[in-house]
C-alpha cells in the first residue's frame, strides 16, 4: 500500500479476508455475495463490517455492513451505496487519513459501489494486485500451514488409491478426498478435477457419473483448500487395477514425469519468468498440442501470482517477473496426444529457497509406469 500511495484497502474477497484476519465465515457465499468487508488503512484500526464472530486476529472494531448487493439490499442500491461511500469518507476523516492521499483500493464489489466512492473525489483502483503482491513471499508460519494442507491431501490421495476399483464412479472416488479434507478442518476443493479412461484426454474434464473400469488411467488435480485456508495443489495419475498399463499409458506418464522433474531442477531464485520458459523441458511433438495451461504457477491460500505460461502462449499471455526466495510454485504437466484417449496429469509443489528448491509434496509416483 505504501509503495502505491494507497490510503485505504477495502477487502471483500474471502481469500483476502482469510489472509488479513483469518476470516472463515461462509467463504464460498462471500465469494459471490460479498456481505462482509474489511477496512485496512495504511495506518490505524482495521474495521470489519458484517462478521458474526468478533474475535478475529488483527481486527480493532466490528461494525454493521451496508448491504450493497441485490440479495442483501434489493434491486435499487443507490441509497445504500451512498451510505457505503459516506462510511468510507467518515472513516478516513475520523482517523486523520485525509492528508495521506485520496487513493483507495477496492476489491470484489459492484461498479455502483465504486462509483459512489469516486463521486466523493477519491481515486479508486483495484486492490487485487496489491493483495497478490503482499502474498508472494511466504512466512515460516504460512509454509507450515501449506505443509499441513499437503499432509491432509496426501492422506486423502492414499485412501483414494487404496479404494480405486472397477465399478466406482469418478464422483464416488473423488468424494473420498472431500471427506478427508472436511474431516481435518479443511475448506473446499476448487473443482472436481478427476477423470478416467478416455475422459482423461483432453484435460479439464471434471468428474462425472462415468463408471471406472479396470485398466483405465485415472488422473486428478487436487486444487484443495485445506486447513487454515491454505492450498495443496498436487496431481497424480494411476491405472485402475495397477500394473504396467499399456504402452500408450506408459509413454504419456513418462513424458509428464520427465517434464515435472526437469522443470523443478532448473528453478533458481533470481531467474526471470521468461528465462524459466526458455529453459523449460522441450515437450515431444506428440504432446505439444494438448499442453497444460501453464508450466508453473504460484500457490498459497489458492492459486496465486505468478502464472508462467508455456512458450507457445507467451506472446499472447506471458508477463515477466522474478522468481523470489520463499515463494511456492506448482510445477505442472499434462501429457496426452491430440485426439487420443489417454492423458496423464502430474504436479508437484516446491518452495523456492535461497539456492534452489525444496519439494513440498511427497506422494509417490507410479514406478510401474516409469520406463
Amino acid at each position: 500500500m505504501a509503495e502505491k500511495n494507497i490510503t485505504l484497502c477495502i477487502l471483500a474477497n474471502p481469500i483476502s479476508l482469510r489472509y488479513a484476519i483469518d476470516f472463515d465465515e461462509y467463504q464460498l457465499f462471500q465469494s459471490h455475495i460479498p456481505t462482509c468487508y474489511l477496512f485496512v488503512p495504511i495506518e490505524g484500526p482495521l474495521v470489519m463490517h458484517g462478521a458474526t464472530r468478533q474475535n478475529f486476529p488483527n481486527v480493532d472494531e466490528y461494525r454493521r455492513p451496508r448491504f450493497v448487493t441485490p440479495f442483501d439490499g434489493g434491486l435499487d442500491l443507490t441509497e445504500k451505496n451512498k451510505l457505503f461511500a459516506r462510511d468510507v469518507d467518515d472513516f478516513l476523516v475520523q482517523n486523520n487519513l485525509i492528508d495521506k492521499g485520496n487513493k483507495i483500493a477496492i476489491e470484489k464489489l459492484s461498479p455502483s459501489s465504486i462509483q459512489a466512492v469516486e463521486s466523493l473525489n477519491y481515486q479508486v483502483q483495484d486492490a487485487d494486485c496489491v493483495v497478490e503482491k503482499a502474498k508472494i513471499i511466504k512466512s515460516s508460519g504460512e509454509i507450515e500451514c501449506i505443509k499441513h494442507a499437503i499432509d491432509v491431501t496426501e492422506l486423502g490421495m492414499k485412501l483414494m488409491q487404496e479404494q480405486t476399483k472397477a465399478g466406482l464412479t469418478e464422483r464416488q472416488l473423488w468424494s473420498i478426498l472431500h471427506q478427508v479434507n472436511v474431516a481435518n478442518n479443511g475448506c473446499w476443493l476448487e473443482g472436481h478435477m478427476l477423470s478416467s479412461g478416455p475422459r482423461t484426454n483432453p484435460w479439464l474434464q471434471e468428474a462425472t457419473e462415468r463408471v471406472i473400469e479396470n485398466g483405465d488411467m485415472i488422473a486428478f488435480d487436487t486444487d484443495l483448500i485445506g486447513p487454515k485456508g491454505y492450498m495443496a495443489d498436487i496431481s497424480r495419475s494411476w491405472v485402475c487395477g495397477g500394473g504396467p498399463g499399456t504402452q500408450v499409458q506408459r509413454d504419456a506418464y513418462q513424458h509428464a514425469f520427465d517434464e515435472v522433474h526437469f522443470n523443478i531442477d532448473i528453478i533458481k531464485p533470481g531467474m526471470q519468468f521468461s528465462e524459466l520458459v526458455e529453459k523449460a523441458y522441450k515437450r515431444k511433438s506428440i504432446y505439444q498440442h494438448n499442453h497444460y495451461v501453464c508450466a508453473y504457477h504460484g500457490a498459497g491460500l489458492s492459486d496465486e501470482y505468478p502464472k508462467i505460461y508455456y512458450e507457445d502462449d507467451w506472446a499472447n499471455d506471458g508477463y515477466d517477473g522474478i522468481v523470489e526466495p520463499n515463494t511456492v510454485l506448482c510445477v505442472e504437466s499434462y501429457s496426452g496426444a491430440k485426439d487420443g484417449d489417454v492423458g496423464v496429469k502430474l504436479e508437484q509443489m516446491v518452495l523456492v529457497s535461497e539456492t534452489g528448491t525444496e519439494t513440498l509434496s511427497h506422494y509417490p509416483f507410479e514406478d510401474s509406469l516409469i520406463q
